[in-house]
């Protein structure tokens, strides 16, 4: 079934042409044909616009003039610091071991649950015999260590795991399962450095910037749903802009 944007049917060689640059998506074809649905659909509007150049000279003009953010205000940025200050936080370490019992799909997880939750009590009445549990039971790597991942700092762990790492007492075992995507984790603290929360004048700027971003790339989005909706399409369904024409 021929894909058809406002009259205009897409070809087979401009598929060709726009595949490889789809190849690493979950449905290359799909991800392909979105893009150059809405460069039609943008084209077509930079076209009944009156710009001038290049098709891809055209499309950039059109963006520049239909999508524009604010830079955010000073008072705004403050907020975001405030709100977030371990993002401006430097120097910030735990020490941290843990050990995982692995989620796969065959598993009984109900079962694993009660064993782990069986080795988190033993080990909250005998914390000393956290490396050689971790030597027995764990399904990581760092099993041969006692379950010790050294040092950890913000980004080096994935966001559930670092939650409870980072606001965990030191020198402690954190009382409760940690549930992340690789399974379940007893999980005990070492030392914890606090680091040190930069000036907000020193990071304005990039939060700024960063702010504009994430504005700009949601105000693409909401212009692209906008531009699509306004369109006659036939032959395929877009569940929305989130192609890599705006990535």
């Amino acid at each position: 079934m021929p894909v058809i944007v406002n009259g205009y049917e897409l070809s087979d060689a401009e598929m060709e042409k726009e595949l490889p640059e789809h190849q690493g998506a979950a449905d290359a074809m799909k991800s392909a044909m979105t893009a150059l649905v809405l460069r039609r659909v943008l084209l077509d509007k930079a076209n009944e616009l009156g710009l001038q150049g290049e098709d891809e000279d055209k499309i950039e003009a059109l963006l520049v003039r239909e999508v524009v953010v604010p830079k955010p205000s000073s008072e705004e940025c403050l907020r975001h610091y405030q709100a977030h200050p371990q993002r401006f936080t430097v120097g910030e370490l735990v020490e941290a071991n843990h050990i995982l019992f692995q989620v796969t799909p065959a598993l009984d997880l109900d079962h694993l649950r009660k064993h782990a939750e069986i080795v988190l009590q033993d080990l909250l009445d005998n914390p000393a015999n956290f490396a050689a549990m971790a030597k027995a039971n764990s399904n990581c790597l760092s099993s041969e260590v006692g379950g010790n991942l050294g040092q950890l700092t913000r980004g080096d762990t994935v966001p559930e795991f670092e939650k409870v790492i980072f606001s965990a007492e030191e020198h402690k075992i954190v009382p409760r399962l940690v549930e992340t995507r690789f399974g379940l984790h007893i999980v005990q603290l070492g030392r914890k450095l606090t680091g040190k929360l930069l000036p907000f004048e020193q990071v304005e700027s990039k939060i700024a910037d960063a702010m504009q971003r994430a504005s700009h790339d949601h105000a693409m989005r909401q212009y692209l749903q906008l531009m699509v909706g306004q369109a006659k399409i036939s032959g395929i369904e877009l569940e929305g802009a989130d192609t890599p024409l705006v990535q």
